[in-house]
């Protein structure tokens, strides 16, 4: 049998003994046939972010063709900013590939993602999903290659506290239970996800926790293995649907949001990126870092300042982003470096045989662990346009190997120390610096934005919407203007809790 699908948690999968990817419509049919699926979900991304639901039941087997054939009629303008009420219906289209049982429903009920089609019946130009997919053809129409990603989701659980067994402030990570109080929370999650297709890497707890007013705050994080970009953002958008809904049927409130209170880690909402040819990552090269992947780094490093409004599109974004808390500030990259804007991490690239050592009774085991290599984007926060934001990474890996002086970019702007620490101020001062604000963000897009409408990947109606959000928070001097208040600092995070 094939090792991908043997143990498959996805249902789906293993009643029809084949990749989701090669899901037919007779395959969704029969699945529902044979399992007694009453109702069929349709799901979506929109405007704000998150998924909407369009509900149907299963009226006769003629119906169940209709549907999952032609789609279903949408209010566009009731979806998107970008989309007038006089011109507003769209075609919701199923995509068979994303199909999952819906943990929650009462009814057997059968879900899937859908796309964006205009009145023409053509892909919609600024829809998310469409917008993600140019962005990979892009990529691999200038590179001859595929662009890979995968998240690291951090959100806070938050619960009545019961004083028992107290975390320690703001050293959470990895904790175990009894001091971790929501770990049975997440692997629930984590089962839930992947049984929906989400490939996860693993789970834990997270630096921040804390207790205000009588409640407690406890971080957590489910990282996820790296798939085509595509299926990662689709991979994502259920994840945060999930960890939703199982958080209101436990009685947990859940908050993807960048900041929560002064001095507490914020959560983000790194990308890891990998390239890959004939099924072979390319990140490396004899064991070292490859020039294709800092062609990609030097993309991202130029195109840096912009992709903040992608993924950091609301003012609490810019309150994690300081100094100390293991967020980027300035825009450099290094190796297994926390305190840079894109970070090498540790790669297997070691040339001894660890599990041999840790068990000698094993044989050499000889995996081939370059697969494993990445690099990781560390501005992004739970605030993200999910599929926007993989596609300004595609699009800025892309950049990379479009410049003529990739790898002069990438050995400018390497740094191998803390930047933050004081004997390295000289180092600090000579690197760009992200953005400070919505506003600030909105600038960088402006002025960088032909890189992102090339090869008609974002339309300018996107960007032009993007750019009028990030102006209208209006808030240039925010930062400096709230500093450490933790009481405004709450204000602000209450106004933007439930972002993305």
């Amino acid at each position: 049998m094939n090792k991908e699908l043997e143990m498959c948690p996805n249902k789906l999968v293993a009643a029809l003994g084949k990749p989701s990817k090669e899901f037919t419509k007779a395959d969704i049919i029969g699945y529902i046939k044979q399992n007694d699926i009453r109702m069929v979900n349709f799901m979506y991304p929109a405007g704000d972010g998150r998924l909407k639901t369009l509900n149907f039941v299963i009226n006769n087997a003629a119906y169940l063709d209709a549907i999952l054939t032609c789609g279903e009629r949408v209010d566009g303008s009731s979806l998107f900013p970008f989309i007038e009420a006089g011109s507003s219906d769209l075609y919701v289209l199923p995509r068979f590939s994303t199909a999952f049982l819906d943990p929650f429903a009462e009814i057997p009920t059968l879900s899937m993602l859908c796309s964006y089609f205009n009145k023409d019946g053509e892909p919609l130009e600024s829809s998310p999903e469409n917008t993600l997919h140019k962005a990979c053809r892009a990529f691999n129409e200038v590179t001859g290659m595929e662009f890979q990603a995968m998240g690291e989701l951090e959100y806070y659980v938050i619960a009545p506290d019961a004083g028992m067994f107290p975390a320690t402030d703001q050293k959470g990570y990895h904790e175990s239970a009894p001091y971790a109080k929501f770990n049975e929370f997440r692997t629930r999650c984590m089962a839930y996800i992947a049984q929906a297709g989400g490939q996860i890497k693993y789970g834990h707890s997270e630096v921040g926790n804390f207790t205000i007013d009588g409640k407690i705050y406890e971080q957590n994080e489910i990282e996820f293995l790296p798939v085509n970009a595509e299926e990662a953002a689709d991979q994502l958008m259920i994840a945060k649907w999930i960890i939703r809904n199982l958080g209101y049927q436990m009685g947990y409130d859940i908050t993807f949001a960048p900041k929560i209170t002064a001095g507490k880690a914020g959560s983000g909402l790194h990308v890891h990126m990998r390239i890959v040819k004939d099924g072979q990552n390319q990140m490396l090269d004899g064991g070292v870092l490859s020039a294709t992947a800092r062609r990609a780094i030097a993309g991202m490093m130029e195109l840096a300042p912009s992709i903040t409004a992608f993924g950091n599109t609301n003012p609490t974004s810019y309150f994690r982003l300081v100094p100390h808390q293991e967020a980027p500030t300035n825009i450099c990259w290094g190796d297994r470096n926390r305190s840079v804007l894109v970070r090498v991490p540790l790669g297997w690239a070691a040339k001894s045989d660890m599990c041999k050592i840790a068990n000698p009774l094993e044989a050499e085991s000889n995996y081939d662990t370059t697969q494993k290599q990445t690099v990781e984007m560390r501005s992004p926060d739970g605030s993200a346009d999910i599929y926007q934001l993989i596609a300004g990474l595609a699009v800025a890996c892309r950049h990379g190997f479009e410049l003529d002086n990739a790898l002069e970019i990438a050995e400018k702007t390497y740094v191998n120390v803390n930047i933050h620490q004081k004997e390295n101020a000289d180092k600090l001062n000579s690197l760009a610096c992200l953005p400070d604000s919505c506003e600030a963000s909105a600038d960088c897009i402006e002025q960088q934005r032909a890189a992102f409408e090339k090869y008609n990947v974002f339309s300018p109606a996107m960007i032009d919407g993007i750019i009028k959000k990030l102006r209208s928070y209006g808030d240039r001097t925010l930062r400096a203007d709230i500093g450490t208040n933790q009481e405004e600092m709450l204000k602000l995070v209450n106004r933007y809790f439930h972002c993305g």
